[in-house]
């Protein structure tokens, strides 16, 4: 049985109640998946690798080290959707055409060198640019978003809705935030989803495993890496299957 960082922060009456009333079987996936990748953009990674504390005195709305360690496991994910044929979607955040995002409702004093929000000068050109370890290929869906949840205001239902998609396994940031509200959403629109547990991170580790257990419990199967693999291994196998049929 799997083991998960979210049983640590669980009262006892909590994994009583769990092992009594909680979760026994997954969900289960689908056999038409789609890899959505959730805001892997330079504005909250930093241009370079530093731990949390350090990186926020420059650039308080960073992820830290645990957000680039998440990078580095997607690039596994990634690399195993696209051998197998997966269709990926990339989401980053609108910030073009004058557009309020709804980040920009949480005012920050600006610090000296810093843009509205405490964005460092030199990351507000690359802010919403996915980062070179997981940026799309040129045929792959980018959507982007003003909103916590890829599905508000954008053409991601209608475009799984036209290639037949059943299931979303996501990943990326934060998963309090962005990845929780879309992985609802998607529920909410009847798609199986599932949430990679060392492709998600978020800045504070109490939320991302409190978040996970919650997802976990009632919208979406939390799986490891190696069994997100696994999936879209089998899922390439059947597909390749019915062609030499």
């Amino acid at each position: 049985m799997a083991s998960w960082g979210w049983e640590r922060f669980m009262t006892e009456r909590d994994k009583e109640h769990d092992e009594a009333r909680g979760k026994k079987e997954p969900f289960g996936f689908g056999t038409k998946p789609a890899l959505l990748l959730i805001d892997f953009y330079y504005g909250v990674l930093g241009l370079t690798r530093q731990p949390l504390m350090e990186q926020i005195k420059t650039h308080p709305g960073g992820m830290g080290l645990e957000g680039w360690a998440a990078v580095d496991q997607t690039k596994i994910l990634l690399a195993a959707a696209r051998r197998n044929g997966i269709p990926v979607i990339h989401v980053t955040k609108l910030d073009l055409d004058n557009t309020v995002g709804w980040a920009q409702r949480i005012g920050r004093k600006n610090r000296p060198g810093t843009q509205e929000g405490g964005m460092p000068e030199e990351l507000k050109a690359r802010s919403a640019e996915i980062v070179a370890e997981v940026a799309p290929l040129p045929h792959e869906l980018v959507i982007r978003k003003a909103a916590p949840s890829a599905f508000n205001g954008t053409i991601l239902p209608y475009m799984l809705q036209s290639w037949g998609i059943d299931t979303l396994i996501a990943c990326g940031e934060s998963t309090s935030g962005c990845v929780r509200s879309t992985v609802v959403d998607g529920t909410t629109h009847s798609f199986k989803m599932g949430v990679v547990e060392e492709c998600t991170f978020d800045r504070t580790e109490m939320s991302h495993w409190v978040n996970l257990f919650d997802l976990h419990a009632k919208y979406a199967d939390v799986v490891k890496l190696s069994g997100a693999v696994d999936y879209f291994e089998k899922i390439g196998s059947m597909n390749n299957a019915a062609l030499k049929l």
